[in-house]
């Protein structure tokens, strides 16, 4: 996942990054890294912190993806700070690069994932890389199972969202993926 948000945040950088006068010639592709780098952090931060709740809000279009967002917000701050700290970049500087960058490359990534035709992100594989296939993927379970109701994903009629309903789609239905998938709102087909 890494190596593809790399390459959206080059997509983005022209701008913030290359075109930005701010920004020495010579650390172009080094911030474009950080860049990189503080979003998948910051992501898996989140959900080390069990904020799995904002993440699942940011994949099913609860929030919009500017800076009001909890995600977007706590990206972008990191991002400045290590801007600031690793390049020399002023404050009004850093925050600039960060706050240009950080909705746009989300709000791509989480459309990249939403999208049945574009299968350069995959909402499981985003959701496996930041919970580490870890212990995080109760809390992501706790996430589902809050929204899941929504979303109809109480695949045996049990009343609630939980592992059992997991253990039907896997059988059937385009598997687990399919099942994230279904709850940010991309089909498995």
């Amino acid at each position: 996942m890494f190596e593809q948000l790399t390459q959206l945040v080059k997509q983005y950088g022209g701008d913030a990054v290359v075109n930005n006068s701010a920004v020495p010639n010579e650390h172009n592709e080094a911030v474009i890294n950080e860049t990189s780098n503080s979003i998948f952090e910051g992501l898996k931060k989140i959900v080390s912190e069990g904020n799995t709740d904002q993440i699942a809000g940011l994949f099913n279009g609860n929030s919009p993806i500017d800076g009001n967002n909890p995600v977007v917000q706590q990206i972008q701050q990191q991002l400045s700070g290590s801007l600031g700290e690793k390049y020399g970049l002023s404050s009004s500087d850093s925050n600039g690069v960060a706050s240009n960058l950080i909705p746009q490359i989300l709000g791509s990534l989480v459309n990249k994932a939403k999208d049945p035709n574009d299968n350069s992100f995959q909402i499981s594989d985003i959701i496996n890389s930041i919970s580490g296939n870890s212990g995080q993927a109760s809390g992501i379970m706790e996430t589902i199972s809050k929204y899941g109701m929504q979303f109809g994903l109480d695949q045996n009629n049990d009343g609630k969202v939980d592992v059992a309903d997991v253990l039907v789609v896997t059988k059937s239905k385009g598997g687990i993926a399919g099942f994230i998938g279904k709850l940010f709102g991309r089909s498995s087909s």
